[in-house]
């Protein structure tokens, strides 16, 4: 059977080639005495197949994030803080994470500060609505209005595996926080 197979597929490939007898062959020609003239052998031009590369408009399923962003006219937190001989300009400090699976929601819980450094510490949790599939990114933010501090965020609770998410330490809980983040003086609690 499989030398059947064989011999079957050897004839579909045979026959599936055009062949085309370009020069007819010619024999050696033997002398008695061993003298020979060379020979020649036919030349073939084997057509197999016609193959053409390139690209055409077709139209596809292609999966898309669509992530709407509005404006609209929030109570936003305002933070004033003054510091001897420190001039002060006025910013955003937000906190944004990237999550999928199910919606989550992020708040700024508390802001510390020690030295020139703030202490922005969230928490991040997940809700009930299913993302279906999509990603979605969620912000909270604060206004400052203070010098030129270094910030620190400090998010509390699960990380969502996003290499967005990268950006800021995570922690289980409050007891988690480093010393420095726990001694701290707290200068805003929602």
């Amino acid at each position: 059977m499989k030398k059947f197979l064989i011999l079957l597929s050897l004839a579909a490939i045979i026959t599936s080639c055009k062949v085309d007898k370009e020069e007819s062959g010619e024999l050696p020609s033997v002398d008695v005495d061993v003298d020979a003239d060379s020979g020649e052998l036919p030349e073939y031009d084997v057509d197999w197949a016609d193959v053409n590369v390139g690209t055409r408009t077709k139209m596809v399923e292609v999966p898309k994030v669509v992530i709407v962003m509005e404006e609209e006219e929030v109570e936003v937190p305002y933070l004033d803080v003054d510091m001897p001989g420190e001039d002060k300009m006025e910013r955003s400090i937000v906190v944004e994470a990237e999550v999928e699976g199910k919606e989550h929601d992020i708040e700024i819980q508390e802001i510390r500060a020690s030295n020139n450094r703030l202490y922005v510490i969230s928490t991040i949790e997940e809700m009930e609505t299913d993302l279906d599939g999509k990603t979605m990114r969620i912000q909270d933010q604060v206004e400052l209005n203070a010098p030129d501090l270094d910030v620190k965020h400090i998010i509390v609770g699960k990380k969502v595996d996003r290499s967005f998410n990268n950006n800021y330490t995570y922690v289980n809980s409050m007891n988690d926080l480093d010393e420095m983040a726990k001694n701290a003086k707290v200068i805003y609690k929602k």
